[in-house]
């Protein structure tokens, strides 16, 4: 050991030591290698990705307002016009997250520069971290948060609702918000209700959980589908994929596959098309 080294190199050297043990620094999101990415919070890294699960836009029947509605917003918002945030709420299954999705790729045709950032619901507490990679950024984000909702003990909400609106900085003019959710109020019924029973101040209190969803411009309501709705989506994805065969085959096997799931809706449909694909030997 070297007695005679001067105690500020000494303590570089333990700096650099310590800097080398300690996790690495993040990288600097390079948001022109992939049109969608997936955040991840503990390594701050957008991970991009290669091939976007999606169906066509024109495969999703039985939301045409739905569709149109969020279209029309995501067109705005990729010309650089005011838009507004989006909460897709209501039926499971119905196509929430695939019709975010697909939108996406869609207007994406016209406008390369439209990226979309999913965050996954555990992460939303590192929405300030997210937001300040994409605020300096040229392109402009969909940011996507799929099965968005809270509990009675969880507060990571009220961080999302400075971040939508009221914050200090807010939300980026180059950032919208689009969730998904099977609440309208991303708050369990009984826990609302439950809190409005036992609060001295019931209305404060619900103001409070509610208001969350207010700050969504949007709101796009899915419903359960209709035996006819749920049959033109079995027929526009067999003749999407060229399935042959009688119509009114298709029609009872469709039919009999909703009965045993004991419901009708596009992830039902969809089932039943792979498995008839699988069935008649057919790839997707």
């Amino acid at each position: 050991m070297n007695f005679q080294e001067p105690i500020s190199g000494l303590m570089e050297r333990i700096a650099d030591a310590l800097e080398r043990l300690g996790p690495g620094r993040p990288q600097l999101p390079d948001f022109g290698s992939a049109d969608a990415f997936v955040f991840h919070a503990e390594t701050e890294r957008f991970q991009p990705v290669a091939s976007v699960s999606r169906v066509p836009l024109s495969l999703l029947k039985g939301i045409d307002r739905q569709r149109d509605t969020l279209v029309a917003n995501t067109e705005r918002f990729a010309r650089g016009l005011p838009a507004n945030n989006a909460l897709l709420w209501g039926a499971r299954g119905m196509g929430k997250s695939s019709l975010i999705k697909a939108v996406h790729g869609s207007v994406h045709g016209d406008f390369p520069g439209l990226k979309l950032v999913e965050i996954h619901r555990e992460d939303i507490v590192a929405l300030p971290v997210v937001l300040s990679h994409l605020r300096g950024a040229d392109d402009r984000f969909i940011l996507f948060c799929d099965d968005l909702s809270f509990e009675a003990i969880d507060t990571s909400y009220k961080s999302l609702k400075a971040i939508l609106e009221g914050g200090v900085e807010g939300r980026p003019p180059n950032v919208v918000l689009y969730a998904t959710s099977n609440r309208r109020h991303l708050m369990p019924r009984d826990i609302v209700e439950n809190e409005r029973s036992t609060a001295i101040n019931p209305s404060d209190v619900i103001d409070e959980k509610l208001s969350l969803s207010d700050r969504f411009g949007l709101w796009i309501g899915f419903h359960t589908c209709s035996q006819e709705e749920y049959l033109a989506m079995v027929g526009a994805y067999a003749e999407h994929f060229g399935f042959d065969g009688p119509a009114s085959d298709l029609r009872r096997e469709a039919l009999e596959w909703a009965a045993a799931r004991g419901s009708r809706s596009g992830r039902v449909a969809w089932q039943f098309i792979q498995d008839l694909a699988g069935r008649l030997g057919k790839a997707l």
